[in-house]
């Protein structure tokens, strides 16, 4: 999975908040598939969460669910 063609040109949507993670989603456009990462609140200090975003802001996140196994089909 390539992470530049997850963020080039896309958005996340928040999906939900859980024991300190806010939970969002992207659409994965080689797959046609949305899929969900963690963002842990505990990494934002004083940052604004929108309900949409550039999925570019959240590249850091991104990688990280990938590489950790926390990047999941939504459903």
């Amino acid at each position: 999975m390539d992470i530049r063609e997850i963020v080039k040109d896309n958005e996340v949507r928040f999906a939900k908040y859980r024991q300190g993670f806010a939970y969002y989603t992207v659409h994965v456009p080689s797959e046609g598939i949305d899929y969900t990462f963690p963002v842990p609140l505990s990494d934002i200090g004083d940052a604004t969460l929108l309900a949409t975003d550039k999925a570019l802001v959240f590249m850091r996140y991104i990688r990280k669910a990938i590489e950790e196994g926390t990047f999941v089909k939504a459903g």
